[in-house]
């Protein structure tokens, strides 16, 4: 759905991360002709790297946010599930960071022409927070206009913001930075916390340990009470809210808890189904 279907109590944060896009040479920008579909901001490709084109398909579908997991390997940063799925030759850079890089410079700095929203691109870290998170910033420095940034207590809007999940270790060198090309994925533990939405913009957690709900027969009271306050309490701070491991098989169950999802405000719904998604969010456009 796109941005302006979310609540006003998102702050400024809000909007500084979500920003433009352009695409790699030879690879035809999909849906934008000049009044063609909008960008699908609460789209999230989850593993996006499983798909037969990494970053493009997801892109190609509109969605507003993909995740690629990461491992450092002989200092090189790999994609992948798990580790016997490495690939030397899958790395951040050949996936993402430079067709992210060409795509924004053939967009006049927007990842979708027509749309300002920054896509956002979630970095889960696989092997070691700490030491990954640092080899990360380093290739993060060296795209260093195409990422929104913090500096000197301000955040700075880019055609993709960066968002660190994974092992937890990134924490604490991230946050004893003045300056960074990427901010943390939180828990619902840090909802309410001191930390700000300028380190922590997005609050994620596992579905199935916060709801029994999976779709059939209607939704407890009492969970919809929990989701809208999740919600409430997040977009009061300028915090946004995605749950992975919601139903994701197509069908009547999928569809009932994503409208749930859309209903409450939830920023991201999680999906491995690209085109079932990009269908129900425009089917859904006015929810």
């Amino acid at each position: 759905m796109a941005l302006t279907t979310r609540r006003r109590a998102l702050t400024t944060l809000g909007a500084a991360l979500a920003g433009a896009v352009a695409l790699p040479a030879g690879t035809a920008l999909a849906n934008e002709g000049r009044h063609g579909p909008r960008p699908l901001w609460r789209a999230h490709a989850h593993n996006d790297y499983e798909h037969p084109r990494p970053l493009l398909d997801a892109l190609d579908h509109r969605f507003g946010s993909v995740e690629a997991d990461i491992y450092l390997v002989d200092g090189q940063l790999l994609v992948a599930h798990d580790p016997e799925d490495l690939d030397p030759s899958r790395t951040l850079e050949s996936l993402y960071l430079d067709p992210l890089a060409a795509r924004v410079r053939a967009g006049h700095g927007r990842v979708y022409r027509r749309d300002r929203g920054s896509l956002q691109l979630l970095i889960d870290i696989k092997t070691e927070g700490e030491s990954t998170y640092l080899e990360l910033d380093r290739r993060l420095r060296r795209h260093r206009h195409l990422f929104t940034s913090y500096a000197h207590g301000r955040v700075f809007p880019g055609a993709v913001t960066a968002v660190i999940s994974g092992d937890r270790a990134a924490r604490a060198p991230m946050e004893a930075q003045r300056t960074r090309r990427a901010f943390y994925d939180g828990r619902l533990t840090d909802l309410g916390t001191a930390a700000p939405a300028s380190f922590v913009p997005l609050i994620s957690d596992n579905w199935t340990l916060n709801f029994t709900w999976q779709g059939v027969g209607a939704f407890p009271a009492a969970e919809r009470r929990r989701l809208r306050d999740i919600v409430g309490a997040a977009h009061a701070r300028g915090q946004r809210v995605r749950f992975w491991a919601t139903p994701d098989v197509a069908g009547p169950a999928r569809d009932a808890v994503w409208a749930e999802l859309l209903a409450a405000g939830v920023d991201h719904l999680n999906t491995d189904d690209l085109a079932g998604l990009e269908a129900f969010l425009d089917a859904h456009r006015d929810a």
